[in-house]
């Protein structure tokens, strides 16, 4: 069964995880240390944890407050969104990821690739996840204080939409820890495994990652074990 299971999430879950799909789907009930035993025995490598290092220009404009203040346990959807972005390289070329989530249900609402770390990026990433989400009213949004957060364009499209705008302490990662996990399990779990050749292997690979597997089939430690999906459609289910 672990074998199994192993294979099911496309190598992508540790011992802690696979004890409890194993209890969820098969009703075994052992402990996480039995199968991380079980998982030497058979040999199965652990992936790398390791993320490579980058620089980001972070400055401020204007009122850069921090609304949220590490508040990520969110009552409902679509009261505050998290964002960030991150490098990738293709063939030689850096591109740019860019994601919105849900801080409620920690679902990827949307992302964007670039060629170009500029506002345009996060832009498209927020205009994605604003009309996908029917256009929120009473929307925070938050993010670090890079350059394409605290653009004028940006800062001015989400007045226009009374969103509130939230941002980290400088230099402080930990404001947005979602986001910053997020990636890291992105890396870990696909990106640091694959070789790109071009944009569109990149793009179908973050595609499959997400959809296929991080928002429809990842149980979320802060979830409860379940997936996004599912926290979304218990609440939606209970209203």
């Amino acid at each position: 069964m672990i074998l199994q299971i192993y294979a099911d999430y496309n190598k992508r879950l540790g011992a802690y995880k696979i004890t409890y799909v194993l209890q969820r789907d098969y009703g075994i009930r052992i402990s996480v240390g039995r199968v991380y035993r079980l998982m030497r025995t058979l040999q199965l490598p652990r992936m790398s944890t390791e993320k490579p290092n980058h620089n980001c220009c972070h400055k401020d404009n204007g009122d850069c407050t921090n609304h949220l203040q590490q508040e990520f346990n969110q009552k409902s959807p679509n009261l505050v969104w998290a964002s960030d972005f991150t490098y990738i390289k293709v063939a030689g070329k850096w591109y740019y990821l860019c994601i919105v989530m849900d801080l409620f249900s920690r679902k990827i609402i949307s992302w964007h690739i670039s060629g170009k770390p500029d506002v345009n990026l996060v832009i498209t990433a927020f205009k994605k996840a604003y009309d996908k989400r029917n256009q929120p009213e009473g929307l925070m949004f938050h993010s670090d204080r890079g350059s394409q957060y605290t653009a004028f364009s940006f800062r001015q499209l989400l007045d226009s939409l009374n969103v509130v705008q939230s941002f980290s302490k400088k230099g402080y990662p930990f404001d947005n820890a979602c986001c910053e996990s997020f990636f890291k399990y992105l890396k870990k779990e696909e990106i640091n495994r694959r070789t790109y050749h071009s944009l569109q292997d990149l793009q179908l690979s973050v595609f499959e990652y997400i959809e296929g597997f991080y928002n429809s089939k990842r149980p979320h430690g802060s979830l409860g074990m379940m997936t996004p999906n599912e926290k979304e459609e218990l609440f939606w289910n209970q209203v």
